[in-house]
């Protein structure tokens, strides 16, 4: 994983960037849990910031080509120069209402407690409309005890101190069940696995698998 997070840092320009995207791939536990699930394919990554998760899984030869859509145009500036040869396209686009282009599987990591109630159903309903065959979400629980409690006290210093574009108002987690049941409706089947090793979040993952 170590050498993985080196390969992807070293795409980057900039110190600062660079020592951001290797911290994050190294310690943030979503990648190995990503690479224990069978091969993605066609990846459309919603939320995908500066990349480095999208480009990870190219690297690892986990995805064969990956779709990247975020907010932050500065961010997607930096996902475009570091992708390079890769078979990686990355825009910026409002999650909200730009079109979902078909995929393999879906990742929504750490994007839906960042959107109000009803924006985060709306968008599941866009993303069950597109049918991949899995969809992967890095889902805050709020019922977590305390681990909830600091991720909430934790994500609202950061909305206040003026952290990520799009990241102001309230935080929203959705009780999981409430997440799932549209996935479950659709007819996938869901699994919910803790994906918070070596963190004292509350994120769990939610893989959603067609039959």
């Amino acid at each position: 994983m170590s050498d993985l997070a080196e390969a992807i840092a070293a795409r980057y320009r900039g110190p600062t960037t660079r020592g951001f995207v290797r911290g994050k791939l190294k310690r943030d536990p979503v990648l190995p849990a990503l690479l224990a699930l069978p091969p993605f394919g066609a990846v459309l990554d919603l939320g995908c910031g500066r990349g480095q998760l999208g480009l990870a899984l190219l690297l690892a030869g986990h995805a064969t080509t990956v779709t990247g859509l975020d907010l932050d145009a500065g961010k997607i500036d930096r996902a475009m120069t570091a992708a390079g040869d890769l078979p990686a396209r990355f825009a910026s686009a409002d999650l909200a209402s730009a079109p979902l282009p078909a995929c393999d599987t879906a990742l929504v990591i750490d994007v839906l407690v960042q959107m109000a109630p009803a924006a985060q159903a709306a968008l599941l309903a866009r993303l069950v409309a597109v049918a991949p065959r899995r969809i992967v979400i890095r889902a805050f629980d709020p019922d977590r005890g305390w681990r909830s409690a600091f991720g909430l006290a934790m994500d609202r210093l950061r909305r206040r101190l003026g952290g990520d574009l799009g990241l102001a108002g309230t935080v929203a987690p959705q009780p999981i069940a409430v997440l799932r049941a549209p996935l479950e409706a659709a007819g996938y089947a869901v699994t919910v696995t803790p994906c918070w090793a070596g963190t004292p979040l509350p994120n769990v993952l939610l893989v959603a698998q067609r039959p």
